[in-house]
């Protein structure tokens, strides 16, 4: 397949990575292995964003609601983010990746923050492509702790001074720019609280493919048909 030219070439790719449980399941695994699964996964899409060019992946790994899953796959999701850590961090600083970890980090455990900390420090320099791994993340918990910082940070000012370049340069993902094309793998087609701010304007793949059946070449035919969308943002068709 050929690759998407650089001028229709999305700059903010973001991806709701559903459907490893059910990939499990259908395996008659453990739903820990089917994380293991995406987790793998997530090492070839980022390869592949990376050489088409894309400067900014943002993965939904961990939502705000997903703590009430059942506290073993909690467990297991930790452990496993702890080990990924772990294990990728290296490779990534040598592919140039960048790494940002989104989200309300204050709730994991000390270790996890230690390593997402180390993480960051040790890509901070690298320029190949950012990519943010959403963790702990909601979009309402985004505006509301954007909101709350523009406040802190302007206290003589009333709700009414604000603007949304101003919330905007609070949200926790202020340094990329909005999303063009959100993806969302498993079958389902809504967004579950993800970056609603940042994908106000953003084109939406729906594929059936669960996560860790989301191949580069997926990813490249999502990227072909976002080449072809009529991006007005709120204008009308020329005539």
């Amino acid at each position: 397949m050929s690759s998407t030219p650089s001028t229709t070439l999305p700059a903010h790719i973001a991806i709701i990575m559903d459907g490893n449980r059910r990939w499990a399941k259908n395996r008659f695994m453990p739903a820990a292995l089917g994380h293991a699964a995406g987790a793998k996964r997530v090492r070839d899409i980022v390869k592949a964003c990376s050489a088409l060019g894309v400067s900014q992946l943002s993965l939904f790994a961990f939502s705000t609601e997903n703590w009430k899953r059942p506290e073993e796959e909690v467990s297991s999701l930790m452990s496993l983010f702890m080990t990924y850590l772990q294990k990728e961090i290296n490779n990534m600083n040598a592919n140039g990746v960048r790494l940002k970890v989104v989200g309300d980090t204050a709730r994991f455990g000390p270790l996890l923050q230690d390593l997402i900390a180390k993480a960051e420090a040790q890509t901070a320099a690298n320029t190949a492509i950012t990519v943010n791994v959403c963790a702990n993340y909601g979009g309402r918990w985004d505006m509301i702790q954007a909101a709350q910082a523009w406040q802190k940070a302007h206290p003589h000012l009333s709700l009414q001074d604000m603007t949304e370049e101003g919330l905007s340069a609070y949200l926790s993902t202020s340094y990329a720019p909005e999303v063009d094309l959100l993806i969302r793998t498993g079958g389902e087609s809504r967004v579950s609280n993800f970056m609603l701010w940042q994908a106000a304007y953003a084109e939406m793949f729906f594929t059936d493919d669960l996560w860790p059946d989301f191949t580069p070449e997926r990813l490249k035919q999502a990227i072909e048909w976002f080449s072809r969308r009529d991006r007005r943002f709120g204008s009308s068709a020329p005539l």
